[in-house]
């Protein structure tokens, strides 16, 4: 199953002006760009966080099955939005097959979870809100996202904006913040954001405020399904968004079925 699901990724062929979205839960996604280019975000492809919730008396035993296993990933770049064990995560990082995978980019803490996991330090490229990388035919633009606790400070996003074809922003784990609006001058035609609520991350009713802020043409959710205990319902941020933002589009992703963008 796992390497199969792999192939047909790799095999998914993307037109020119266009990106495909494949989601693996949580935050996790795959992004695919017409050179053939492959994007994993925040990757979560484990069961560790279940040892983290024991220890802490919460259901964190994962719900959503594993579709690809770290050593099948098989992806050009591999971005993280923040050190947490569910976006970088220990296992999935050791378990990479890392010689195929051309850089790791992130934040300084998930930098240094890369390297603590046997990421070598020359692939590592650190990044931060408002940095720029440019990688294949894709730009990598760094976003603000507010902390959600303060074991990593440095939280972030990104909009990943294909050469000529459309601008795909995930908000990463944040707080609601004015200053996410910032967004909005990148132009993106796709939001990606949490919608959970618990751990201080964004509301249903608070993400489609952002919505309402930044204006993209489709708003996706996120972050809502992994763990039992931090889980919610995202019919609440579609009926939200009906109301905040009529104009943006719900869509609701099944899992590792593409999903093809536009500009």
């Amino acid at each position: 199953m796992s390497r199969e699901c792999m192939e047909s990724i790799r095999n998914f062929k993307v037109d020119k002006g266009s990106a495909a979205l494949w989601w693996l839960g949580q935050m996790g996604f795959l992004v695919k760009t017409p050179a053939g280019t492959l994007f994993a975000i925040d990757a979560y492809l484990t069961n560790s966080c279940k040892k983290i919730g024991d220890s802490l008396g919460l259901n964190m035993d994962r719900r959503v099955p594993i579709f690809i296993e770290p050593e099948e990933l098989d992806v050009n770049h591999f971005l993280c939005t923040h050190s947490h064990q569910d976006h970088a995560d220990p296992e999935t990082l050791g378990r990479l097959r890392k010689e195929r995978i051309e850089t790791f980019v992130g934040p300084g803490l998930a930098c240094e979870s890369f390297a603590s996991c046997g990421v070598d330090r020359a692939k590592v490229q650190q990044t931060y809100p408002g940095g720029k990388l440019q990688v294949s035919d894709l730009t990598v633009h760094g976003t603000f996202a507010m902390p959600t606790d303060d074991s990593d400070l440095n939280h972030m996003g990104y909009v990943l904006a294909v050469e000529n074809g459309p601008r795909i922003y995930i908000s990463g784990d944040t707080d609601y913040s004015d200053l996410l609006a910032h967004v909005r001058k990148l132009e993106p035609d796709v939001m990606i954001g949490c919608i959970n609520g618990g751990f201080n991350n964004m509301s249903h009713w608070e993400a489609a405020e952002l919505a309402a802020l930044i204006q993209p043409k489709v708003a996706i959710p996120c972050h809502y399904d992994m763990f039992p205990d931090n889980a919610s319902d995202p019919q609440q941020f579609r009926a939200c968004l009906k109301l905040k933002a009529p104009q943006v589009r719900y869509e609701q992703l099944d899992y590792v079925k593409p999903f093809v963008v536009k500009s």
